[in-house]
């Protein structure tokens, strides 16, 4: 989110628009608090705060990106509440695959403070049957990718040596040790193999003993973090992307992998075979099951016309989430919602 986010301001104040962004993740201030876990989210929750509420006081509208868990509680319930209390319209938009689960177990103003939105905004349609089963009218305003950033890499042969990719956080819900139990048999049948984990989060650790166990070392690379600059190079220099999320909507990873021709292989989780067509634009299998996702990236390292067609297909629907088809959605949204809540 973070990194759309980024991008996100970039369009908008291109077009004209003047943001101002209030972080949630901003540098710890003095730095060494970064290592006192409870301390830490006072002096980065108090901030935000009071950022919230004298930007609230300068602004005409407010767009809140939201996500399930403690990060709703933590930023979403203090920005939509100063919101109210300042009187100025807002917009919530929902990422993240773990919105039915959350619902479902979280306290009732969840969706009461869901309901005082001038407008909700998903970037999926997966996203939106799930609030509208719990009564949430919702419009759908896909992820925007930026196709002059992320362009296709001349096909090439990799021989013994293809470079798979993975790009999420290093969290639980997208579940990397599949990935590198995948790696683990395309190791076998391509002797040169390497592959690249780029993302940052508390399961490193937990990975970095797993690549040890099979005995994976020297092939896998955990660069960390990589910045929005440095993430088409990356693409550029893969053969396949794996994405083996468990929980997931609609990744803005497989938008990045479709518009640089690299082929995916995904599981099915939430709202992606919604993106992805299995078999077209690139290959599903069922979540957690790294046998089929090990086949079907052989399938692709071993077919060279396959990978080709899958590359054609991503490249097509990368079109369908480029800024300059969904600016004029973004655009429409932000007067609508201020002309709403005048009308209140």
């Amino acid at each position: 989110m973070a990194n759309q986010t980024e991008q996100f301001i970039g369009w908008l104040t291109a077009e004209g628009v003047d943001v101002e962004l209030v972080r949630t993740n901003a540098p710890y201030q003095p730095s060494w608090v970064a290592g006192i876990p409870w301390l830490r989210a006072g002096f980065r929750l108090i901030p935000y705060v009071l950022h919230l509420w004298s930007a609230s006081g300068r602004v005409h509208v407010m767009h809140v990106k939201a996500n399930s868990g403690w990060a709703w509680h933590l930023f979403v319930t203090p920005a939509v509440l100063i919101a109210r209390v300042r009187a100025v319209p807002f917009i919530i938009s929902y990422h993240g695959g773990g919105a039915e689960a959350f619902f479902a177990q979280a306290p009732g103003y969840v969706l009461k403070l869901l309901t005082q939105a001038a407008i909700l905004v998903t970037p999926s349609v997966f996203l939106q049957r799930v609030f509208a089963k719990h009564g949430l009218c919702t419009e759908v305003i896909p992820n925007g990718i930026d196709l002059t950033r992320f362009v296709p890499a001349p096909a090439r042969s990799f021989g013994d040596s293809p470079h798979l990719i993975v790009t999420r956080n290093l969290e639980a819900i997208y579940d990397i040790p599949t990935a590198i139990r995948v790696f683990s048999v395309v190791k076998k049948a391509f002797a040169g193999a390497r592959m690249t984990i780029a993302g940052s989060g508390p399961e490193l650790a937990n990975l970095r003993a797993l690549v040890a166990k099979l005995q994976l070392e020297a092939s896998v690379h955990f660069p960390g973090r990589i910045d929005n600059a440095s993430m088409a190079a990356l693409y550029a220099s893969a053969d396949c992307a794996i994405n083996p999320s468990a929980v997931d909507n609609l990744p803005n990873s497989i938008l990045e992998a479709f518009a640089s021709g690299v082929p995916v292989v995904s599981t099915n989780a939430g709202g992606i075979p919604d993106m992805l067509e299995d078999g077209v634009s690139g290959l599903l299998a069922p979540v957690g099951d790294d046998v089929q996702i090990a086949q079907k990236v052989l399938q692709i390292l071993h077919d060279p016309s396959l990978a080709n067609l899958l590359r054609k297909a991503g490249l097509a629907e990368a079109e369908k989430y480029s800024w300059t088809t969904v600016k004029s959605q973004w655009l429409n949204v932000y007067p609508r919602a201020l002309a709403m809540e005048m009308k209140e």
